[in-house]
């Protein structure tokens, strides 16, 4: 009789959070190229083992999406108002948004919080009551970091506090408060960021980068700059600096999470890739003893041959103390050197 072979290996994402710390920072952008094909369930189950890890989406390279119409106005009015400090003179008497940072502008602050927490711990009701009216002041002023990012302030307002109302009531209330308030936030940012498709774009670009990337390599004899690489790719460098960010991230964790066996076959592999990006960095580390210690040590850090990340010109001139033009000359006159040497 045939049997049903099931296999239960960890999704790509359960692998990613094995491997994170409570307190670290996850890369949003990331996180959502990973969640790509799992169903609605499964995502659930992933921002809840993010909640239980304690650990806090950073969504400053999703990328931001260029809303339409009265949600792109009410977005980029909401951004201003952040900026302004919450000053809600400009909006209507009876929008709700107003009319709600009003009413909390009302509440008064100077009570004990750690007197309060203590109490809301012990099960006291008033005393949770007013930690939750004191904590509002807070969540109002964290959703300004949040502002414009594609959810509306009411709807960050309110995922704040709720996340705030389950925070009360805990013996390290006042610790976790704040990170609680923004995990929720994050997360509507990033869920938001899903359902516009910005993980299975940011999947697409990472393969068009790469393959730019190898191709340019392969044409210029060096390694391309970010503004090149955007040109080719009909974005900005800005843009273009996100995905080599998130696709650096994906190649740290294909290698962090890959079976031993399964390492030790690539780097058996790893001498015949015929691939130019390879094929190129080969050629590097055999040649570089021919050339002067401080260009073999800019080929180094730009072919990313100690590290394995590749560096841009700003990056390798930073560690240098060089300029990008210095670095760009530099850089083709030592493998100009090579392929005369070769």
């Amino acid at each position: 009789m045939n049997t049903l072979d099931f296999s239960f290996d960890d999704s790509p994402w359960e692998r990613f959070l094995a491997g994170r710390q409570p307190g670290d920072t996850v890369n949003a952008a990331h996180f959502l190229t990973l969640l790509e094909q799992e169903t609605e369930e499964a995502v659930e189950d992933a921002f809840a083992a993010l909640e239980a890890k304690r650990l806090l989406l950073d969504i400053s390279q999703l990328p931001v999406k260029h809303h339409q119409g009265q949600a792109a106005l009410r977005l980029r009015q909401e951004a201003e108002l952040a900026e302004q400090g919450m000053d809600v003179s400009g909006l209507s008497e009876t929008d709700p948004l107003r009319l709600y940072l009003e009413e909390i502008a009302q509440i008064p602050l100077g009570e004990d919080e750690a007197t309060l927490a203590e109490q809301a711990a012990q099960g006291r009701e008033p005393a949770a009551e007013k930690l939750m009216n004191l904590g509002l002041h807070r969540v109002v002023e964290i959703a300004r970091e949040y502002a414009g990012c594609g959810v509306l302030l009411m709807d960050l307002l309110q995922e704040g506090g709720l996340a705030l109302w389950q925070a009360i009531g805990t013996e390290d209330y006042l610790a976790r408060r704040d990170s609680a308030i923004r995990a929720a936030m994050a997360r509507a940012v990033t869920l938001q960021a899903r359902a516009n498709g910005v993980g299975q774009k940011l999947r697409q670009a990472m393969e068009d980068y790469r393959a730019v990337d190898e191709r340019l390599l392969s044409e210029l004899g060096r390694n391309p700059t970010l503004e090149e690489i955007a040109l080719e790719m009909h974005m900005t460098p800005e843009d273009a600096d996100t995905v080599r960010r998130v696709l650096e991230d994906a190649r740290m964790l294909q290698r962090a999470t890959a079976p031993k066996e399964e390492e030790a076959a690539g780097e058996e592999n790893q001498a015949v890739e015929d691939t130019a990006y390879f094929q190129m960095r080969q050629r590097i580390a055999e040649l570089l003893s021919v050339l002067p210690q401080e260009d073999a040590k800019l080929l180094t850090l730009r072919y990313g041959l100690e590290k394995g990340l590749p560096m841009t010109p700003e990056e390798t001139g930073k560690a240098l103390g060089l300029t990008v033009d210095e670095v760009v000359q530099r850089e083709a006159k030592a493998l100009s050197l090579l392929r005369e040497e070769k």
